[in-house]
Protein backbone atom coordinates (compact mmCIF):
# COMPACT_ATOMS: atom_id res chain seq x y z
CA UNK A 1 0.00 0.00 0.00
CA UNK A 2 1.36 3.39 -0.99
CA UNK A 3 1.78 5.93 1.82
CA UNK A 4 -0.54 8.47 0.18
CA UNK A 5 -3.27 5.84 -0.29
CA UNK A 6 -2.78 4.59 3.27
CA UNK A 7 -3.52 8.05 4.66
CA UNK A 8 -7.00 8.02 3.14
CA UNK A 9 -7.72 4.33 3.87
CA UNK A 10 -6.29 3.98 7.39
CA UNK A 11 -9.47 2.60 8.98
CA UNK A 12 -9.78 -0.05 6.25
CA UNK A 13 -6.12 -1.01 6.68
CA UNK A 14 -6.55 -1.36 10.44
CA UNK A 15 -9.64 -3.53 9.91
CA UNK A 16 -7.67 -5.73 7.49
CA UNK A 17 -4.82 -6.11 9.98
CA UNK A 18 -7.28 -7.06 12.73
CA UNK A 19 -8.61 -9.82 10.45
CA UNK A 20 -5.09 -11.21 10.14
CA UNK A 21 -4.14 -9.78 6.76
CA UNK A 22 -0.59 -8.53 6.29
CA UNK A 23 -0.61 -4.77 5.73
CA UNK A 24 2.62 -3.11 4.60
CA UNK A 25 2.81 0.62 3.91
CA UNK A 26 5.46 1.75 1.45
CA UNK A 27 6.84 4.98 0.04
CA UNK A 28 8.10 5.01 -3.55
CA UNK A 29 7.90 1.22 -3.57
CA UNK A 30 10.13 0.89 -0.48
CA UNK A 31 8.40 -0.85 2.48
CA UNK A 32 8.29 1.41 5.53
CA UNK A 33 6.03 -0.13 8.17
CA UNK A 34 3.84 -3.14 8.84
CA UNK A 35 0.43 -2.64 10.47
CA UNK A 36 -0.23 -5.38 13.04
CA UNK A 37 -2.72 -5.72 15.91
CA UNK A 38 -1.53 -4.95 19.43
CA UNK A 39 -1.29 -7.81 21.88
CA UNK A 40 -4.53 -8.25 23.86
CA UNK A 41 -4.48 -6.71 27.31
CA UNK A 42 -4.17 -9.17 30.13
CA UNK A 43 -6.85 -8.88 32.80
CA UNK A 44 -5.48 -7.56 36.10
CA UNK A 45 -4.84 -10.10 38.82
CA UNK A 46 -7.63 -10.70 41.30
CA UNK A 47 -6.24 -11.82 44.65
CA UNK A 48 -8.27 -14.62 46.22
CA UNK A 49 -9.87 -15.67 42.94
CA UNK A 50 -8.96 -19.35 43.55
CA UNK A 51 -9.82 -19.35 47.26
CA UNK A 52 -11.26 -22.73 48.23
CA UNK A 53 -10.09 -24.42 45.02
CA UNK A 54 -6.51 -25.23 46.03
CA UNK A 55 -5.58 -27.60 48.82
CA UNK A 56 -2.11 -27.78 50.36
CA UNK A 57 -1.19 -30.89 52.35
CA UNK A 58 -0.76 -30.47 56.11
CA UNK A 59 2.83 -31.73 55.87
CA UNK A 60 3.77 -29.43 52.98
CA UNK A 61 6.48 -27.60 54.96
CA UNK A 62 7.75 -30.68 56.79
CA UNK A 63 11.37 -31.52 55.96
CA UNK A 64 11.97 -34.54 53.75
CA UNK A 65 14.59 -36.62 55.54
CA UNK A 66 16.09 -37.92 52.29
CA UNK A 67 16.67 -34.36 51.03
CA UNK A 68 18.06 -33.23 54.41
CA UNK A 69 20.47 -36.16 54.31
CA UNK A 70 21.61 -35.22 50.79
CA UNK A 71 22.37 -31.66 51.92
CA UNK A 72 24.16 -32.76 55.07
CA UNK A 73 26.17 -35.63 53.59
CA UNK A 74 26.51 -34.42 50.03
CA UNK A 75 25.60 -37.78 48.47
Amino acid sequence: MNLADAQTRLSALVAAALKGEEVVIANAGEPLVRVVPCQPRVAPRQPGRLRGQIRIADDFDSPDEAIVKLFEEGR
